[in-house]
């Protein structure tokens, strides 16, 4: 399965093993196991929980930042109501690998929705 745009692209493939989510935006790209596509799935929905349940209570221009972490990611959600960027760090278990990642302004809230869709999807 494979969703593609302009500047990002998610792809899940299980014939390639152990890394068999491919997550690509602008100019870079990580592969995820997916025990942690699965928690980076359950973390951008807390993520989103927090920000509808204070939605309401903001003015359009307002800016806001919520922050998130359950090992092993952390993640950061900037912007308005309306419009927002994410930022993750991954600090892997086992010690074999780490990374940042960035979602700007609008692929953050299209890759969240395709995220939680494709998960949703293998149920």
């Amino acid at each position: 399965m494979a969703k593609d745009q302009k500047r990002w692209r998610l792809l899940r493939d299980f014939k390639k093993g152990k890394f068999c989510f491919l997550i690509c935006v602008d100019n870079w790209s990580i592969e995820l196991q997916k025990s942690e596509f699965y928690s980076l799935y359950l973390l951008l929905l807390r993520i989103n929980e927090q920000l509808v349940d204070i939605k309401n209570e903001l003015m359009d221009e307002e800016s806001i930042v919520l922050e998130l972490e359950q090992l092993p990611w952390y993640i950061e959600l900037e912007g308005k109501k309306n419009e927002w960027s994410l930022r993750f760090v991954f600090e892997s278990q086992d010690q074999t690998r780490s990374f940042e990642m960035y979602w700007p302004i609008p692929i953050a809230q299209s890759l969240f929705y395709e995220i939680k869709k494709m998960w949703e999807s293998m149920d």
